[in-house]
């Protein structure tokens, strides 16, 4: 039925996919049950993968749960004593280049894929074969409970966080790898700025800076040697670009073409890379976006940052009955891509009317879709009334932020000219949104003072 000489191992797929193989085996502890239901560890044609394998899963059979890699490094000091010098040298020589990221993961959703394909396959024909020789003596039903069994193994059987099966995961330290904000006041209450996979919003009025204010977080990423891709749904990628060239330099905006030699000597220096796409506005969505990284990605291009500007300007996926439906709905796929692409996405969102002279501006004042708040993991909004501009200051007010305190003001610098926006340390940040808004705003009144009265910056 089957021919004898069929490769019954993964040879065929080569060694690359059989380590990349073993790592998620290790790293994925779902897709290691799913596969450990048909996988045999003589499908491994490389000795040292055998054996890495056969531990994880001896480990789980033994104790219930998925081991760390902790675990793993600590077996390996005693469990392959018996094996060759080779060997030895081999197993060990792969896992260290797992820890240190050597291991290239690209692809891993094919290397899943296919494994398990040839894997469910394998079980099958051994159901079949055993279904031929139950031909004479068995019953339909036997034959057909062997044949089914054999279908049912290696289905996803990841049912979310097991209590007790993920209890390791509870204590492994998070890898947040945040970017900085640039701001030193707002990344000591967000734990270093915005981590891997989090949204960000900034919450401001019509003029009030918001593209401005994403360009300052992009600036920061890039000085510190950050991938930057700002999409603009409004603005020109020239502009933008002159918007971050006034930023990093310090140079006015009007004074940009006489200093040309300058900037570029500057901006040389500067060890980031920053891609500035430019779209009409309502003409992407954000599958959209995901297109242009995939071409990114082709090219060598590895995001570290994302900023939208904004999401409001995206055109919705699908056209809802509601306005509030179709942006709530692109904020939750902004964050998703930041989810996939494993990397901070910052993006700006209008107030209302309420929020066009407001002292400071809450999540009250979002306009449209209050359910952008809900997906977003940290949301500072930007408000600066006609005396303000005056003097080139205003509010940050932090309205969410999942990792640390919010509902606290700040008081800002903004000078437009240059695209110089410095958060300001207070004298005691606890100025809460909780009184009235009448008192709030006679609190805001005496703090701010001197802003007006232009006695500081």
């Amino acid at each position: 039925m089957f021919s004898h000489q069929e490769q019954i191992d993964f040879s065929k797929f080569g060694k690359s996919f059989q380590e990349k193989l073993c790592h998620i085996i290790l790293d994925d502890r779902s897709f290691a049950d799913q596969i450990g239901e048909v996988l045999k560890v003589e499908f491994f044609e490389l000795k040292y993968l055998q054996l890495f394998s056969r531990l994880i899963y001896a480990y789980k059979g033994k104790y219930g749960t998925h081991p760390t890699r902790d675990t793993i490094s600590s077996i390996l000091r005693t469990a392959i004593a018996e094996e060759n010098e080779t060997a030895q040298t081999q197993i060990r020589n792969f896992f260290a280049r797992i820890l240190s990221s050597d291991l290239d993961l690209e692809g891993e959703e094919y290397v899943k894929e296919k494994s398990l394909d040839f894997c469910r396959k394998q079980k099958l024909k051994e159901a079949m074969i055993q279904s031929a020789k139950l031909l004479q003596s068995s019953s339909f039903d036997e034959i057909s409970k062997v044949i089914n069994e054999a279908l049912k193994l290696g289905n996803d059987n990841d049912y979310g966080y097991d209590y007790l099966k993920d209890f390791e995961r509870r204590f492994l330290k998070k890898d947040r790898d945040p970017i900085s904000t640039g701001w030193r006041e707002i990344d000591n209450i967000c734990v270093g700025g915005l981590g891997k996979g989090e949204l960000g919003v900034v919450i401001a009025p019509t003029g009030a800076g918001k593209s401005m204010a994403l360009v300052r977080i992009g600036a920061a990423a890039l000085e510190q040697g950050k991938t930057v891709i700002h999409y603009s749904f409004e603005l020109q990628d020239s502009v933008i670009a002159s918007r971050y060239d006034s930023c990093i330099t310090g140079i006015n905006l009007g004074d940009l073409h006489t200093f040309k030699e300058q900037i570029l000597e500057k901006v040389q220096e500067i060890e980031g890379r920053l891609i500035i796409k430019e779209y009409p506005t309502k003409s992407a969505t954000t599958e959209t976006l995901k297109n242009h990284l995939y071409k990114l990605k082709q090219r060598g291009i590895e995001p570290d940052l994302l900023i939208v500007d904004y999401g409001d300007l995206l055109k919705p996926i699908n056209n809802l009955k509601e306005k509030r439906y179709e942006l709530g709905s692109i904020y939750e796929e902004l964050r998703a891509i930041a989810k996939v692409n494993e990397c901070p996405l910052w993006t700006a969102s209008q107030t209302n009317r309420s929020g066009l002279n407001a002292e400071v501006i809450t999540m009250e004042s979002i306009s449209e879709a209050f359910s952008k708040c809900f997906v977003a993991d940290f949301i500072f909004s930007l408000s600066r009334t006609i005396e303000d501009k005056s003097v080139n200051a205003g509010r940050v007010f932090i309205a969410k932020n999942r990792n640390g305190i919010d509902g606290i003001v700040f008081p800002i610098f903004m000078d437009t000219k240059n695209v110089n926006i410095e958060v300001l340390k207070m004298e005691d940040p606890t100025v809460k949104v909780e009184t009235t808004m009448e008192e709030q705003k006679q609190v805001l009144r005496e703090k701010y003072k001197q802003f007006r009265n232009g006695e500081e910056k």
